[in-house]
């Protein structure tokens, strides 16, 4: 189930700040939690509740620096629009505004059932309308790379470059062995969606339930068909503590958002490769058993004029950890 979420910030501040808006009032409201202060205002956090074209409920996040260079971000499958702390500082310091947001189904949107990736355009729009965007630039990871590139595809009057991180490459693509490499616990998951979808949406259900249950001291056991020496590493630092909250978050509405992701990464994206005319960069780690490097290299292949960084010492969740500061730098050189 490519079991790479979102990660929520490791805030350094003494307080958050929700802000959420209507996209269709144009309405704002801030609210300040109680017996705590905000000394940093380009670190704060805000909330918004943004309207769908077709009157769905989107949940945004924002992060980093509020008047900075605008940056929205797909996190993984399951997914949450919360940010892997680290990496907000980061585009705090470097004048960037992080955005994210649930896809349908996780945590605060609503619902999308049978979706396609390309579907996500249209959201992503809407996101941009209600928070004055007229330009920016993207990344994804895992789960969030199909998304970004669908963005990169559909809204080049928006999107000026993009970044897929760790991406899989669509299901059945020609000249690539799709399930070569791949932890076996993503593997049977994924041929189960493919061959039995009854036994696999209550399996869905399941899954969810324990994945609810984990700690954050448990996850690495839970991942153990899916963990290289590079990625178990990374999970004896702070990112265990994201994964386990950003996995609750994201799941607390239930498992519909997870199983409509998961049968949209499997089906057509509903976009063409060719359609790509910003800049790409394809950023896969050859250590990883969670998507092996070989999506990379077929995506970097079948997207025109993409860059490829292969990366000999990384795997899946090493990327989140150590090179989004480096996609940030690309994006900003490409902006």
């Amino acid at each position: 189930m490519l079991r790479l979420a979102a990660w929520r910030p490791g805030i350094k501040l003494d307080a958050r700040c929700d802000l959420t808006s209507d996209a269709g009032s144009g309405g704002r409201r801030r609210r300040w939690r109680p017996g705590v202060s905000m000394p940093m205002a380009r670190e704060a956090i805000m909330d918004h509740a943004v309207r769908a074209s077709d009157g769905r409920t989107l949940a945004v996040r924002e992060a980093g620096d509020p008047g900075g260079k605008p940056v929205l971000v797909h996190m993984g499958t399951p997914n949450s629009r919360y940010l892997y702390g680290p990496n907000a500082e980061d585009a705090s310091q470097r004048g960037l505004r992080l955005v994210s947001y649930d896809r349908p189904g996780y945590g605060g949107s609503a619902p999308q059932p049978g979706r396609a990736v390309a579907d996500c355009a249209s959201d992503v729009r809407a996101i941009c309308a209600a928070l004055g965007i007229e330009r920016l630039v993207m990344w994804g990871i895992s789960g969030g790379g199909p998304h970004v590139l669908a963005c990169a595809a559909l809204l080049p009057d928006l999107v000026a470059a993009a970044a897929s991180l760790a991406s899989p490459a669509p299901y059945g693509a020609e000249g690539l062995d799709w399930f070569a490499g791949m932890g076996q616990g993503n593997a049977d998951d994924v041929r189960l969606l493919l061959t039995d979808k009854k036994a696999a949406r209550a399996k869905w259900q399941k899954d969810r339930e324990e994945v609810l249950a984990t700690s954050a001291g448990e996850l690495a056991g839970a991942m153990k068909s899916l963990l290289t020496p590079a990625d178990a590493a990374v999970l004896t630092s702070g990112l265990a503590d994201y994964l386990a909250l950003i996995n609750r978050e994201g799941l607390s509405p239930g498992s519909q958002g997870w199983w409509d992701d998961s049968c949209a990464l499997r089906q057509r994206w509903g976009f063409d490769f060719a359609d790509i005319s910003v800049p790409v960069l394809v950023l896969h780690g050859r250590q990883d058993q969670f998507v092996p490097c070989a999506h990379g290299e077929w995506l970097a292949g079948h997207i025109p004029g993409a860059e490829a960084r292969l990366l000999d010492d990384d795997g899946h969740l090493t990327l989140v950890e150590h090179r989004v500061p480096e996609v940030h730098t690309w994006l900003l050189d490409h902006a």
